[in-house]
């Protein structure tokens, strides 16, 4: 796992975009989902 601690900013990073793309889907889809 020292691979993911040296890449730990690029993951968190990664994490937010894919929050971030989670929130435009759900958004685009708008009530859709309920």
């Amino acid at each position: 796992m020292s691979e993911v601690v040296g890449y730990g900013g690029m993951g968190a990073a990664a994490f937010v975009l894919v929050l971030f793309i989670l929130l435009v889907i759900i958004l685009r889809a708008g009530t859709g989902i309920y």
